[in-house]
């Protein structure tokens, strides 16, 4: 099996790359922890775990944004990895609320 290059390991380690998928992570253990203890329910009032879910998903655009200013023309290849895999987390967290319609 082939592994990442080099660059993207050491690119990964820096905190534009990691926040946004940490940010992701966050969002969807929150969704399954408010779904472990609440049930999964739409409310007409969206409450506090609702609006932190959106804070945590739209606050990684600006991360992602510096990310790719910062180190794109550095390192493009390494990158684009990074972004990928950015890009993946995100969608990941924010599958359940569009197919569950929450």
């Amino acid at each position: 099996m082939k592994s990442f290059p080099d660059s993207v390991q050491a690119l990964i380690k820096r905190p534009s790359a990691f926040l946004p998928i940490a940010m992701s992570i966050t969002a969807l253990l929150m969704l399954g922890i408010l779904a472990a203890t609440n049930g999964l329910v739409r409310e007409a009032d969206e409450g506090f775990a609702a609006h932190f879910w959106q804070l945590l998903i739209a606050g990684q655009v600006p991360i992602l944004a510096y990310f790719l200013f910062r180190w794109l023309p550095r390192m493009p290849r390494a990158t684009v990895y990074v972004v990928v895999l950015q890009i993946t987390a995100a969608l990941v967290a924010m599958a359940p609320v569009h197919f569950l319609g929450l």
